[in-house]
């Protein structure tokens, strides 16, 4: 996969497969081409050139079409870093608008799934609040509740936790590794570094739009043979005291 702005190559020939039930987290210096390989996965940004299979969809991302990308997005929710809620809507409505609008559900059935996830993600007593009156860490539950409900076969998470208050991290951590367990296929950038290690199946150590290193928790954080994603770790480490 190969993606440029402004003549800037920002992904330089990514290739990664991901098992069914994998959870793998993407780390590495900001700026790296980590968040846009997840929005070219969905098509939020579109690719120059790669392909792309999720389970039986095959698709040239040279020559895709709009009915090619609606199957894709079906297939697949994102969970953005800045929540992306609708302020107007109450948390449910939030929750059912991409299932009317995207998967031609019934305002019910719309209604049913939407309570059945926020119950999930422990917002059930917030169904009916406005978004102004939750917290960061509450929001971002809403955003995972509405990507859940989509009933995708890979869910994206994009630094879901860098724009909450470090009391707020926790919750929202909870509640992505319940995700990462129920055996839904996951992809996660993040920094929580010691999270990533705990839930992942496969790391994926990024920089200038290579992918520098791939293997598990272990090998990444423990038996890294590659000198840049050691410096790397280090970094953070020392970073955080």
């Amino acid at each position: 996969m190969h993606i440029s702005f402004n003549k800037n190559e920002v992904l330089k020939g990514i290739d990664l497969s991901v098992e069914k039930g994998e959870v793998v987290s993407f780390i590495g210096p900001s700026g790296t081409g980590k968040t846009t390989l997840l929005k070219c996965i969905n098509y939020l940004e579109k690719p120059h050139e790669g392909e792309i299979q999720l389970g039986d969809l095959h698709l040239n991302y040279e020559n895709i079409k709009k009915q090619d990308i609606l199957k894709l997005r079906r297939k697949t929710a994102m969970v953005f870093q800045m929540f992306n809620i609708f302020k107007h809507k109450t948390v449910i409505q939030n929750v059912m608008d991409a299932q009317i609008a995207v998967q031609k559900k019934s305002k019910e059935e719309a209604y049913e799934n939407s309570y059945k996830q926020l119950e999930k993600v422990g917002l059930k007593e917030k169904i009916n609040e406005y978004p102004s009156r939750l917290s960061g860490g509450q929001l971002q539950r809403v955003g995972i509740a509405r990507g859940l409900a989509l009933e995708p076969e890979l869910i994206l998470f994009d630094e879901p936790t860098s724009a909450l208050d470090p009391e707020l991290v926790e919750e929202v951590l909870r509640v992505i590794e319940d995700v990462a367990k129920s055996g839904m296929t996951t992809l996660l950038v993040t920094h929580e570094m010691d999270f990533a290690k705990r839930i992942s199946d496969k790391v994926v150590f990024m920089e200038n739009g290579y992918i520098v290193e791939v293997g598990p928790p272990e090998q990444i954080f423990e038996n890294s043979e590659n000198e840049r994603t050691r410096q790397f770790l280090k970094k953070i480490y020392a970073n955080q005291g």
